[in-house]
């Protein structure tokens, strides 16, 4: 009878350090956290300045954004919506509706291809805002994500 096989984080570990270190361009496909962080600043900023044409050239022609606020605003029902277009009208009519936006930056967090923006907006709620970034560093995923009520 076979034993099973059971692997720990230091089993791997210890593999990986018999290997020898990760070569330098292993992960070049990704992006630095100081660039992701300053994406999270630019975003920020973008939103404060109510300057809707400069937030959509941080997101991809194809991003798709997921928030519970999407069909409370009278668009899709699932709560996403596709495409640059398709976002740019759901922002129109947001904006339209909160002439006092003001996002105040709290922290960025970040992995290798994407952050998170955790701010307060200018109603005292605070939102974490997950973005992931596609090769060229544009936004191609975004969740609004709020505090249950």
């Amino acid at each position: 009878m076979d034993k099973p096989i059971y692997v720990s984080i230091i089993d791997l570990i210890c593999l990986a350090m018999k290997q020898g270190p990760i070569r330098e361009n292993a992960m070049s496909q990704y992006h630095q956290p100081s660039q992701l962080a300053a994406l999270g600043r630019t975003w920020v900023d973008a939103w404060n300045a109510r300057d809707l044409e400069r937030v959509l050239t941080l997101y991809d022609d194809a991003t798709v954004m997921t928030s519970d606020r999407i069909p409370a605003m009278g668009f899709d029902a699932s709560g996403t919506v596709r495409g640059k277009d398709a976002l740019r009208a759901y922002w129109s009519k947001a904006l339209g509706l909160l002439p006092e936006l003001h996002f105040s930056l709290i922290d960025v967090f970040v992995s290798p291809d994407s952050l998170v923006v955790f701010y307060e907006n200018e109603r005292g709620k605070k939102i974490c805002e997950y973005l992931r970034v596609n090769d060229a560093g544009l936004i191609v995923q975004g969740s609004a994500n709020h505090l249950p009520h």
